[in-house]
């Protein structure tokens, strides 16, 4: 467990230092593409620093702003809060803050910096398609990535991945549109460097997030069994999140890694399983029915 929790804190912070890269270097580019000068670097590492420390301490808010979930009460969803009190218990963890997503398809994801500052989201179609002991596994699962720090890694991920992408699309779109236009230095070799890299710049943004290894899913799948002492709650939970064919319309290819199942249905076909972040929903439930 420890190991896991110093890999996760690692990664989360080569990962920062890697997006300040990136950024950077699509503002030196840009600044000798649009003869701007070298002194463009300066503002893009100072957005590339706000970036990272706006996303390492704000991010969980981002990532639940954009699934479009709000706060839930004990009040309004018992059911929810006995379940995520008597789990924060067992596993020795502060009560996240939970939150509902009204879709109907089922799935959820855990967010935050740490276990102090950690939420847990659900779907409506979760808490409506679910038993108690198949729900139980689900919120385990999301415990386990809390506890192991997988939450902030997989968060700064949403939000710092997510930006290389739309800055570099931003920035492509600028540069065709200054070609058409007759402005820009397309004769630069450097600036011609430049418009290579901010195009691999996404890709090489995507590989990022295609670091997050199967196996942690794996790790918190044999987690969620230990905490419950009832792997087949979980193994029956993901039979039925797999079988569901309703798409999450919360859910976009920057915050897909989050969830327990990918939510996007596109990711079914055969070229897309071989780039999921996800292991295959089948290997995962024989895996907890041999424990």
């Amino acid at each position: 467990m420890f190991d896991q929790i110093a890999a996760n804190r690692r990664r989360s912070h080569l990962l920062i230092f890697c997006v300040v890269l990136l950024i950077v270097g699509i503002g030196y580019f840009l600044g000798l593409y649009f003869e701007l000068g070298e002194y463009a670097v300066f503002p893009a590492l100072l957005f590339a620093l706000l970036l990272a420390w706006g996303s390492y301490y704000h991010s969980d808010k981002i990532v639940l702003r954009i699934s479009r979930a709000e706060p839930a009460t004990k009040d309004e969803e018992p059911y929810l809060l006995n379940t995520l009190e008597g789990l924060s218990i067992a596993a020795g963890l502060p009560m996240p803050r939970p939150y509902i997503i009204e879709d109907s398809a089922p799935n959820a994801f855990a967010t935050g910096r740490d276990p102090q500052h950690a939420a847990i989201a659900v779907t409506r179609g979760l808490l409506d398609k679910l038993n108690r002991l198949e729900l139980e596994g689900v919120i385990a699962h999301e415990m386990s990535h809390i506890r192991d720090y997988d939450i902030r890694f997989m968060t700064l991920v949403s939000v710092l991945v997510g930006t290389v992408m739309l800055l570099s699309d931003g920035m492509l779109r600028n540069m065709r549109y200054s070609r058409r236009h007759g402005s820009g230095r397309q004769g630069n070799p450097l600036a011609l460097v430049g418009l290579v890299f901010i195009i691999l710049s996404p890709i090489v943004a995507k590989l990022m997030q295609l670091a997050l290894s199967r196996q942690r899913e794996f790790l918190a799948d044999a987690t969620a069994a230990q905490l419950t002492r009832y792997p087949e709650g979980l193994a029956a939970a993901l039979e039925k999140l797999g079988a569901d064919t309703e798409p999450l319309e919360a859910a976009n290819k920057a915050t897909a890694h989050m969830y327990i199942i990918n939510p996007l249905t596109e990711h079914k076909g055969w070229a897309n399983s071989l780039f999921s972040t996800h292991p295959p929903i089948e290997e995962r439930v024989k895996r907890l029915r041999e424990m």
